[in-house]
């Protein structure tokens, strides 16, 4: 089974890769199945219904998935290359505690296979940025990174996996935070995912950031596994065609090497069980 499960679209503000061209692209890779999880983050992003002008970044809206016209298209890609690839409905959900509600609004909205609960952002104040570090010391804003993520899911239940768990670690210019020192929280992440019946993205893109591990590190894989862990989605986190189900492969067998024996796909947010 060849899936990648976190791909974007030109439906993402941060992405100009058609939908055609990705599912095109998937199949002449000789993939078995796709996942779309295009982005929403409510907080920093307007939505393209809710009365509002649109920002713009060029030529880019800043603006979350238009709903109507991203479940169109998946609609329309199922049925005229369905019989050659499995395609699946998701989204990436860029939450925050206080947008809990309007992820709760549009989980209602619309039937889903998979939703990956992420966070880019806390505050409204954006990672890549540096918005969110500045000002804080590294322990503060990489404590206060992963205590955001426990009261999410804590207190948010409608998703499948956690996304990139520890992605602060990309935008840390004060390099590695000794994983000791937030384990505890990380711990406590873990045991309430597992507990919900919900898993965790390994996310390949570390790979072309060029970090020293994989995202999420190992010592967090390998505690998920030792907690009793056992829901793991792959994804390239693609939004160009050089990305596209990059470093899938040599992820599985890392992720062997670790003592996983299975990875998911889904179907109506119901995980599925693959041998890596």
């Amino acid at each position: 089974m060849f899936a990648d499960y976190h791909v974007h679209t030109e439906f993402s503000d941060d992405s100009v890769y058609p939908m055609e061209s990705v599912v095109r692209d998937a199949i002449q890779m000789g993939m078995d199945e796709i996942c779309f999880t295009d982005h929403v983050d409510y907080g920093v992003k307007d939505d393209w219904d809710a009365g509002v002008e649109i920002r713009w970044r060029g030529n880019e809206p800043f603006a979350n998935v238009d709903y109507p016209a991203y479940m169109a298209e998946i609609r329309r890609m199922q049925s005229e290359y369905g019989g050659r690839i499995h395609i699946r409905t998701g989204l990436e959900f860029g939450m925050q505690t206080h947008t809990i509600p309007q992820y709760k609004a549009l989980f209602a909205r619309y039937l889903f296979d998979f939703i990956i609960l992420s966070v880019h952002q806390i505050e409204n104040k954006e990672f890549w940025t540096q918005d969110f570090q500045r000002g804080r010391s590294q322990k503060e804003y990489n404590e206060r990174y992963y205590q955001e993520l426990l009261d999410l899911v804590r207190n948010y239940k409608n998703y499948s996996v956690l996304g990139h768990l520890d992605l602060i670690r990309r935008y840390d210019n004060a390099g590695d935070y000794p994983f000791e020192y937030t384990k505890p929280l990380i711990r406590e992440i873990l045991q309430t995912v597992i507990q919900d019946g919900k898993g965790i993205e390994v996310n390949t893109s570390s790979y072309r950031y060029g970090l020293n591990d994989l995202t999420p590190s190992e010592e967090i894989l390998r505690l998920y596994l030792e907690l009793g862990g056992t829901i793991l989605t792959i994804g390239s986190d693609s939004h160009k065609p050089e990305q596209l189900g990059a470093h899938i492969s040599d992820t599985r067998k890392r992720l062997k090497e670790l003592g996983f024996q299975n990875f998911c796909t889904y179907a109506e947010m119901k995980p599925v069980f693959h041998e890596l």
